[in-house]
Formats: C-alpha cells, sequence, structure tokens
C-alpha cells in the first residue's frame, strides 16, 4: 500500500474494505495494454451516480428553482474541469496506475484522466458501499462549493490554468467587433493563447464575451485531449 493511496483515502474520508476495487478505480487503460481491468466502467457507474446525488441535493438545496436553474447548477459541478480540480485537490493524480508513454506525457495532469479517475472512485464506493456512503462522499467533496442559483462558472480563470497547463502561456483575449444601438449593443471577442487562436465568443458586455470565448477554448482543449487518448 503506498502512503499516495493512504493519503487519498484520508482526503476521501472512506477507507475501502476491497483494495482490488480502489485500486481498479485508479488504473487507466494504459497500464494494462488494453487488457479489461481498468477504470473505464467504474467510470461509467461514479458519472451516473453523481448525476442523480448532485440533481438531489440541488432539489432539496434550491425547492423553488426552476428547472433551467437546476440544470444549470448541476452541469457547473458535474463537469470535467470541476472533477479534475477536486482530484488535484485530493491528490488523485499520485495514486493514478499509468502505462509508461502516459505517465511521461503529463497523464497524472491531464483533465480528461483526473476527471475520470474521480467519478471510477465515486463508482467504487456505491458499488461497494452503497448510495449513502458515496452520497455522504460527493456531498462533502462538491456541495462547499455550490453557491446561490445563478452562480456562473469562471471559465477564463479555467482556460488561464488549462491553456498554462496545455501551452505553457496565459491567454489573450481581443475585441473582434461590436454592434446594435447603445442600449442593446453586442460584442464579439476572440481568445488566442502563443499562435493558437482557440475561441470566439459573442455576449451583452465585453466581459460576457470574453467568458463565452474561453468556454469555446475550454471545448476545443477538452477535444484535443481527447483525441490524443487522454481519457
Amino acid at each position: 500500500m503506498r502512503a499516495t493511496d493512504t493519503k487519498l483515502e484520508q482526503a476521501l474520508n472512506y477507507r475501502f474494505a476491497d483494495r482490488g476495487l480502489f485500486l481498479l478505480a485508479l488504473t487507466h487503460r494504459s497500464a494494462v495494454d488494453g487488457a479489461r481491468g481498468d477504470y473505464e466502467r467504474l467510470e461509467f457507474l461514479g458519472d451516473a451516480v453523481l448525476d442523480l446525488i448532485v440533481a438531489d441535493f440541488l432539489m432539496r438545496r434550491f425547492p423553488e428553482a426552476t428547472e433551467g436553474t437546476l440544470s444549470k447548477l448541476r452541469a457547473s459541478i458535474v463537469n470535467t474541469y470541476t472533477l479534475a480540480g477536486k482530484a488535484r485537490a485530493l491528490g488523485i493524480g499520485d495514486s493514478l496506475r499509468l502505462g509508461k508513454g502516459e505517465e511521461n506525457s503529463g497523464g497524472r495532469d491531464k483533465v480528461s484522466i483526473l476527471a475520470a479517475a474521480f467519478e471510477a472512485l465515486i463508482g467504487a464506493i456505491y458499488t461497494e458501499s452503497g448510495f449513502e456512503a458515496a452520497q455522504r462522499a460527493v456531498e462533502a467533496l462538491l456541495t462547499p462549493d455550490i453557491g446561490a442559483p445563478g452562480a456562473q462558472r469562471d471559465y477564463k480563470t479555467e482556460l488561464q490554468e488549462a491553456g498554462y497547463r496545455r501551452f505553457g502561456e496565459h491567454p489573450v483575449y481581443e475585441l473582434a467587433g461590436e454592434s446594435g444601438p447603445e442600449h442593446a449593443k453586442r460584442f464579439v471577442s476572440r481568445v488566442r493563447i502563443g499562435q493558437h487562436e482557440l475561441g470566439i465568443g459573442e455576449g451583452s458586455s465585453k466581459k460576457q464575451s470574453e467568458q463565452a470565448a474561453a468556454r469555446r477554448a475550454l471545448e476545443v482543449i477538452s477535444g484535443q485531449q481527447h483525441e490524443r487518448g487522454g481519457a
């Protein structure tokens, strides 16, 4: 048992009785040469469990919120970047089982891998101890960050972190255009990192257009990681 694994269980506030299940939730497919025995089935289960737990929590926390507001809140919590951030805070990257190639390409800090392993661990807790144990773990880890209805993700901050990890540079925003009368202006911004133009966004203010551009850039970066086999 590695010290990093012990620290991870302490951070989760959950100790696995089935050590094999715990290790399976941390095993990327690159470590098993394509054979069965990686975290992907547990990731699939954990994704569904997370959605249900967060939806249930939001229904209880915000009894007057509309379906649209609840959906936006859930999306702001159960998404790749939020889950990867939680995985980093827990130290999941240090406990991952990776193949040599994935290890050398920085797999321990890949957003897609970290988020998948987080979901797999929740799936493993559910498998071993049932819904209530998974619910306790998820609510302790995720719900402290939930604000009031209408809270928005800060895509610009997420892009600054993700862009620096991916390209080693920070994003630069440019106002690409504006239109409409003074009382109803529309702004268009583009964002680039180094020589890479990654997104264009539109909004009723410059700030909103930059957030929209950052959101698009994050989608592009995430897509590139999946194309390289990052998950």
